[in-house]
């Protein structure tokens, strides 16, 4: 889903964030890395794959939904102020001077540099959300999700390239029904609040929102315990939800059965998806894909399952 490849093989693919990373780079300025994860990374795979680290996306970390101790309109991270970071950075200069003096060091250095322009600077205040009014933060959800997407939406206000969040708390396989009265409706505000915040400013005409798993969920409730009315894993069938940036909306592209559990019209692969966001950046799904190591590759292979379905490209774009 992040990829376009299957895993395995011996070759580490990168995702499609360090991906448009890497071809907007060029045009993207800002002292914010151009590929954000909001708040932790999935750690299954790796992001930037054969990419530069140059590419890798910062992770935040922590919850924008907590309080935390703010300076000058600006949440410190760890709860520091200016000052107890500032004499931190300079206790850390003074012990660390193994091999200060090596050419090799010097990328380090400035990498460090570049981190601490980033949290000293004023792309810090892109995350601070104390700076959004109440009534906005309630219309995202006051929990982890929805001001995360709060974030997201200032980052894109940025010009930050590719932003992730990852959603936490989905992998359920007990109490179902239970569970996604809560989890649902904190999406539901949430996904709503974002697309509705981004069109109200003018920009879901430049920004895709896109909101997917990497799988649904079986069909057949397991009543049994421990499961309780749980549902497990399922790949075959499931559903992805794309909105903006050129995207047509109030489409739906292919049918389920009357179970959902099979595809009986029109099938979507990963590649099909990826390959229409990668279209509406500008991007050549079957161009190349440059990297450090040499590999003649590109960006999607040629040929997936289904085909390269260009008529679903053009359905789902098309207004």
């Amino acid at each position: 889903m992040q990829t376009g490849r299957m895993p395995g093989g011996g070759t580490v693919y990168p995702a499609i964030g360090a991906v448009i990373a890497m071809f907007k780079s060029k045009e993207y300025r800002g002292d914010i890395p151009p590929y954000v994860i909001l708040t932790v990374p999935k750690g299954r795979f790796s992001e930037v794959g054969f990419l530069s680290e140059e590419f890798s996306p910062l992770v935040t970390g922590g919850d924008p939904n907590a309080t935390r101790f703010m300076v000058d309109g600006i949440v410190p991270p760890g709860g520091l102020t200016a000052a107890e970071q500032k004499a931190r950075f300079e206790l850390l200069e003074r012990l660390d001077t193994f091999g200060r003096d090596l050419p090799v060091m010097k990328s380090f250095d400035e990498a460090g540099q570049a981190a601490r322009k980033m949290i000293e600077g004023d792309a810090a205040k892109v995350f601070d959300l104390s700076q959004e009014s109440e009534e906005t933060r309630e219309r995202y959800g006051r929990n982890q999700l929805g001001q995360s997407c709060l974030t997201a939406r200032r980052l894109v206000e940025a010009g930050v390239p590719y932003i992730t969040i990852n959603a936490q708390g989905w992998d359920f396989h007990k109490r179902h029904f239970e569970t996604m009265k809560v989890k649902a409706a904190e999406m539901d505000k949430a996904l709503s609040a974002l697309i509705t915040d981004l069109s109200e400013r003018g920009l879901l005409d430049s920004t895709i929102v896109w909101w997917t798993g990497e799988f649904g969920r079986r069909p057949k409730i397991d009543w049994e315990a421990p499961w309780n009315g749980g549902r497990n894993h399922y790949a075959k069938c499931f559903t992805a939800l794309v909105a903006g940036g050129g995207f047509a909306g109030g489409k739906v592209v292919g049918a389920s059965d009357e179970t959902a559990g099979n595809v009986v019209s029109r099938p979507v692969t990963p590649q099909d998806m990826l390959g229409s966001i990668y279209e509406l950046c500008g991007i050549d799904p079957d161009g190349p894909l440059p990297n450090p190591i040499g590999l003649k590759t590109t960006v999607l292979p040629p040929q997936s399952k289904y085909g390269r379905l260009r008529e679903i490209y053009r359905e789902l774009i098309e207004r």
